[in-house]
């Protein structure tokens, strides 16, 4: 009977794992509601449009670039530092938004907060790698993305109301992860170093599956593309409905992480009847469903009706795209394959608003989420068909999951 993944011994070792993952959703997620006072209080400024959308998404693009080399790091000189350092830049980066007296200094702050998201991020992935394997592993990336989903409601809604009170406002909560250093310091231990890995799970073999890596790479592309139009666009489109409060825009966007929170506690049971590309293909589809009930409303009810569905899909999705990266990986090259999986996801963050952007400046708001819930369900068909035909077949299309 496999173990629990949380025995009493690791209890805070685990709880100190869910807080640091909460850090990724605060990345962007508590300042989306003030991009539309951020926008009016640089007006003067040039390209004021899409660089107030970078404000959100610059992170990504510092992300991409140094995640890889975070996971390098990792695997070359231990989780532990590279988590402390993050944590603590990541802090003082983001609560430089206090101070910034422009855009230039603005972004400027995000670059370095991308940095620090790359090393949290990758090794707090590669450290579930590390302590978790098979069942006990996909139930605790579905904690993971629960608490991810939990903090997202909580940091968009928090930051709605504390951008209420002015849009410096929620840069202040990034503090809050230099609270969590005290907590790496005492339970996060190098697992690796300290207890070599032995052959507890088949993908233990020394072997990284490359094929499945990179497939799940373009997953996690596609699905951030996908998933941060409504944080870098609906904001804006609930404006132009008449709906201009920022706590309004951060309950609809954080509904969706609530209910995505809820969906990922199940992830363990999806994926031993699903599969890895089941989930994948039920997890698109679901966000084609949200992009096209977005496409269609016209009233607040209907679009946290459609911001919840698509966090069904992304309840699932994200836990998936963890889980299938740490199985394929071998212990070696978990440092790497997280660094990577860090960076697809964040290049899809980055890539968005130049995709979605454009789009809404030629077609609008309803048919630019209508587009993007048309391209998901041609994923997800894809992906079911896929794992229709290699299940009558009897191919097993997840080798080393």
């Amino acid at each position: 009977m496999p173990a629990t993944p949380f025995p009493e011994n690791h209890a805070r070792r685990n709880a100190t794992l869910l807080l640091i993952s909460t850090l990724t959703i605060m990345s962007g997620a508590t300042i989306s509601p003030s991009l539309p006072a951020i926008e009016s209080h640089f007006a003067g400024s040039d390209n004021v449009e899409i660089l107030t959308r970078l404000v959100l998404t610059l992170p990504a693009l510092f992300i991409v670039i140094c995640a890889p080399f975070a996971g390098g790091l990792a695997d070359r000189f231990g989780r532990r530092p590279l988590l402390i350092a993050g944590a603590l830049l990541y802090g003082l980066s983001g609560m430089s938004g206090l101070l910034a007296d422009s855009l230039a200094g603005l972004l400027v702050g995000r670059e370095l907060l991308g940095i620090a998201v790359a090393g949290v991020m990758t090794t707090a992935t590669a450290l579930v790698g590390d302590y978790f394997a098979g069942s006990e592993r996909d139930r605790f990336m579905g904690y993971q993305s629960a608490f991810v989903g939990i903090g997202g409601l909580i940091f968009l809604t928090g930051g709605g109301m504390l951008a209420e009170l002015h849009w410096r406002a929620p840069f202040a909560v990034y503090g809050l992860s230099l609270l969590l250093i005290p907590a790496v310091l005492a339970f996060i231990n190098e697992p690796w170093r300290n207890n070599p890995p032995i052959a507890r799970a088949p993908e233990l073999t020394g072997k990284t599956i490359w094929v499945a890596v990179f497939a799940v790479y373009m997953a996690a592309v596609l699905n951030s593309v996908a998933f941060y139009l409504l944080p870098t666009q609906l904001p804006f489109y609930l404006n132009a409905m008449g709906i201009g409060s920022p706590t309004v825009a951060g309950l609809a966007i954080g509904l969706g992480n609530m209910i995505g929170a809820v969906v990922a506690l199940f992830y363990a049971s999806l994926r031993a009847r699903l599969g890895v590309t089941g989930v994948f293909a039920l997890a698109f589809g679901l966000m084609a469903i949200g992009y096209g009930l977005l496409g269609v409303t016209d009233t607040l009810v209907t679009v946290l009706a459609a911001a919840g569905v698509v966090g069904l899909g992304l309840g699932m999705i994200m836990p998936n795209i963890a889980a299938a990266a740490m199985a394929a990986a071998a212990p070696k090259m978990r440092g790497r394959v997280a660094g990577g999986m860090t960076a697809s996801i964040f290049a899809g963050h980055f890539i968005s608003p130049f995709v979605s952007q454009p789009m809404i400046a030629a077609f609008g708001f309803a048919r630019t989420f209508l587009y993007a819930g048309l391209v998901t369900a041609c994923v997800a068909i894809l992906v079911g068909a896929a794992t229709m035909i290699h299940a009558r077949r009897g191919h097993a299309i997840e080798p080393g999951f």
